[in-house]
């Protein structure tokens, strides 16, 4: 017990005279040239201390998942004491640098004596233990990736202590990679996650200046996989079978590589890319209008389908990253959106549980399969193990990280804003003049934010604003005085002399509007906040574990929650009104939010849970009819409870049945059709994606439907191409699509060219009947125009633009559905659809 108390004063005094020398250094470390002079850097960990609400997440985290990481997970291959990156016998991984990461960032940034010790611990151990190559991380481990979050790790401990160790440390490392590429390149998780490498690699550049960590710096760029290409051109699933590419926590990682890298090479394709890459990622697979899903492959946009923990918070560190290069307003408005919705919807409210995925339309935390292509049957289960153990390491550095990177320090030696919630800033300004910036706010859950300027004497320097993107009435006044020239989505610069007393107010009105998601469903939004249905959910302990005050939580509804909405979609603010009410400790607990928002709606007995009883059915079609009562309805921010319906459909006149559907996919995007599996549009042609490193049974029979086309008697034509075994195909008829082979109700014409069959079949209760089937010889690579003509119970099926029918069957099992496209554990291309009502 002496002896740790001795370690503790030993490193808080360490920890406070660097500090000191911190605050008497002039200048922050900036981009050195060849790198680009216009970036802003992050000021060193510790500078910024949360308050008001973002403080209290913060201590809950403390007080919960991450405070009792080590006791949660003691084994030797986790966090426990024979841990490898302890010197031990267990084979960690990434597990131990995900977690020491977040706990180094979170330990310093509430100055919490316990944190540091703890993370000193793994921090000394990696330091005193280099060998004389210049590798570190356990002897056994030869992967470049785990290391990467470890250098994050020490940048946190250098930023927050100076300890001199780290620089040439890392200096030492880098010189050992730069030697060890040619031989052992980066793969897989290393080649898919350099931009972690590279940024700490720029980083020491600005310490330092040694010119070979840009010799490494374009190695590394060689090596990686072409993110920039791969943004810019949305080319997510143009690799095959390769994982990475298509993997949604790797493609939330990479987000920020292009503009990373950009700094170096200056390429415009590379400083678009970002931005690129996520406009693609939202349109095609946005959930909620939030993120990309991932389950864990990019998953299109069905309101049940889930985006990863670990995606969450790699996403924000991007956003955060890319902010301070590439200065544009949304980077910042889109961090917001996660991290004010997403992000807390991860976690229970205590944070001492988390969901490995999360969902839209989610009416359940438990145990159980729900498809997912990597479909771990505790992936909804509220619980400190929920789905694979990634997430329970990574997950930590979500709201320190946040804090981290709200604010930055510019070029021209002022201050700019990241992100706005309610924090103290201490900074170095001007020609070294320490300054206090206090943000008193209860953004987002109110319009106004006050940032008090306190320079320890008059300065000037300037202040640099962002003024979101969805506000269109922004103002700014400094001392009372209102500011000309604030506009909406632009970074806006306070230049002025500041002295102690100044006192800028931002107001940002929030308006209430709505965004169109799958199925012509809304979300409704109010500012940075995304709003989901007030549910009454009944917590039912599924398991206790040994860790104190820790369970596994099943979570399910008590209320109703199939509501269609009562709203003009031109003029969604008149049906809604806005209540406030006094701040909470903690905003995210739903019985005490203090925004939520009240409107008419009305329900929709049809819109049930989905047969594997794991979720809520596809939302439908809007607009919808209900002969139910009107109601008057709350919903509430989005991340304020684990279970939550924020997909609504809308009432209204029910549009008649489609006459006509036709897609060549020359522009069309995914955007326009709902995948429940991976489907891609490439080459004028929708192709069905290589499953390979998938594992989950919903898999193998892949599936998407355009929105909103429903046929009875009809004519259907397309053109397939089979580029490997199993059958694929199109579908008709079709309701109760979800996720899984056989799990929808309707009709399937297949090819299957390895057995020389063409099969019409239905799905039924998530099982499969042959109808009847056709011998005909076909290869795979080549075209086959395919017809089907269903009127009421008489299906015949006519193939390359024949006469006469080769398969005629009577069933009147379904008479009229959605069509689209299938595949059985098959590579398959469809083209040229069209489709005429009858």
């Amino acid at each position: 017990m002496l002896r740790s108390t001795l370690f503790t004063y030993l490193i808080l005094g360490t920890t406070l005279f660097s500090q000191a020398q911190i605050r008497r250094t002039p200048a922050y470390a900036y981009n050195r040239a060849p790198l680009s002079r216009e970036s802003h850097v992050q000021l060193p960990l510790g500078s910024i201390k949360a308050k008001g609400w973002l403080l209290k997440q913060l201590e809950l985290q403390r007080d919960g998942a991450t405070g009792h990481a080590e006791e949660l997970y003691p084994e030797p291959e986790n966090l426990g004491p024979d841990s490898d990156w302890l010197g031990g016998t267990g084979s960690g991984w990434e597990r131990v640098p995900y977690y020491v990461k977040g706990l180094t960032a979170l330990a310093y940034t509430l100055d919490d004596p316990a944190l540091k010790e703890r993370a000193c611990k793994w921090i000394r151990w990696t330091l005193e233990h280099q060998r004389a190559d210049g590798s570190f991380g356990p002897a056994t481990m030869k992967d470049w990736w785990p290391r990467m979050p470890m250098m994050y790790a020490l940048q946190n401990y250098y930023e927050a202590t100076g300890d001199q160790q780290v620089i040439p440390f890392l200096t030492r490392y880098f010189k050992y990679q730069l030697a060890s590429l040619d031989t052992i390149p980066l793969y897989e998780w290393s080649k898919s996650r350099t931009a972690d490498n590279i940024e700490i690699v720029f980083w020491l550049y600005n310490k330092t200046g040694d010119r070979f960590l840009l010799d490494l710096a374009r190695k590394l760029d060689q090596q990686a996989y072409p993110w920039a290409s791969i943004f810019t051109n949305n080319a997510f699933y143009h690799f095959g079978d390769d994982f990475h590419t298509k993997h949604s926590v790797s493609v939330g990682q990479a987000l920020k590589f292009p503009a990373v890298y950009g700094q170096l090479n200056h390429d415009p394709v590379y400083q678009q890319a970002t931005g690129k890459g996520m406009s693609h990622l939202l349109r095609d697979h946005g959930l909620a209008g939030i993120i990309a899903s991932g389950t864990e492959f990019l998953s299109g946009k069905s309101s049940f389908q889930g985006v990863e923990t670990c995606t969450v918070v790699e996403w924000m560190q991007s956003l955060e990253t890319a902010a301070r290069i590439i200065h544009e307003a949304a980077m910042g408005d889109r961090l917001e959106k996660i991290a004010f919705n997403v992000l807390p919807a991860q976690f229970s409210r205590d944070i001492k549980s988390h969901l490995y995925y999360t969902q839209p339309n989610q009416l359940f935390c438990k145990h159980g399969n729900s498809g997912f292509d990597e479909d771990y049957d505790g992936g909804i289960l509220l619980s400190p193990y929920s789905g694979m153990g990634c997430c329970r390491y990574n997950m930590h550095m979500g709201w320190p990280y946040f804090v981290k990177n709200s604010w930055v320090a510019t070029p021209d030696k002022g201050l700019a804003v990241i992100a706005y919630a309610p924090v103290e800033v201490n900074a170095v300004v001007s020609n070294g003049i320490n300054a206090r910036l206090n943000v008193v706010t209860n953004y987002p859950f109110e319009e106004q934010i006050t940032i008090q300027v306190d320079p320890e004497k008059t300065a000037a320097f300037p202040l640099i604003l962002r003024i979101p993107g969805w506000c269109d009435a922004p103002q700014v006044r400094v001392n009372g005085k209102q500011q000309p020239g604030v506009e909406q989505g632009s970074i806006y610069t306070l230049k002025r002399t500041w002295k102690k007393g100044d006192q800028v107010v931002l107001h940002f009105p929030m308006r209430v509007s709505i965004t169109d998601q799958v199925n012509q469903s809304v979300t409704v939004e109010r500012g940075p906040l995304v709003y989901a249905l007030k549910i009454d959910a009944k917590y039912a302990v599924r398991k206790a574990h040994p860790v104190k005050g820790f369970f596994d939580y099943e979570v399910k509804p008590v209320s109703d929650w199939n509501y269609a909405l009562e709203i003009d979609r031109q003029q969604p603010a008149a049906a809604v009104k806005v209540q406030q009410q006094p701040m909470p400790d903690n905003p995210f607990e739903q019985s005490v939010t203090p925004v939520s928002l009240r409107l008419t709606a009305r329900r929709l007995p049809s819109w049930k849970v989905a047969g594997n009883e794991m979720h809520a059915a596809e939302v439908p079609g809007s607009p919808v009819s209900s002969n139910e009562e009107t109601e008057e309805i709350t919903l509430v921010p989005y991340g304020t409870e684990n279970i939550r319906i924020s997909n609504f459909p809308v009432l209204g006149t029910p549009r008649s049945a489609a006459t006509t559907f036709s897609d060549n996919f020359s522009t069309s995007t995914l955007n326009t059709w709902i995948n429940y599996g991976q489907w891609y549009i490439k080459d004028g042609a929708i192709h069905a994606a290589s499953n390979k490193g998938s594992w989950g049974y919903g898999i193998h029979g892949v599936k998407s439907i355009p929105s909103n086309t429903y046929f009875s008697d009809l004519s259907y034509e397309a053109t397939i191409r089979l580029t490997s075994g199993g059958n694929g195909g199109i579908i008709f008829r079709v309701t109760d699509v979800n996720l899984g082979a056989d799990a929808y109700n309707g009709y399937y014409v297949g090819l299957d060219a390895v057995n020389g069959k063409i099969q019409l079949g239905r799905s039924s209760g998530g099982k499969w009947q042959l109808l009847k089937e056709y011998q005909q010889p076909l290869k795979t690579g080549e075209n086959y125009p395919i017809r089907v003509v269903a009127k009421g119970a008489d299906i015949k099926v006519y193939f390359d633009h024949g006469a006469a029918a080769i398969i005629a069957v009577t069933d009147d099992t379904y008479q009229e559905g959605a069509i689209g496209v299938r595949s059985y554990d098959c590579l398959v291309s469809i083209d040229d659809v069209n489709v005429a009502a009858l």
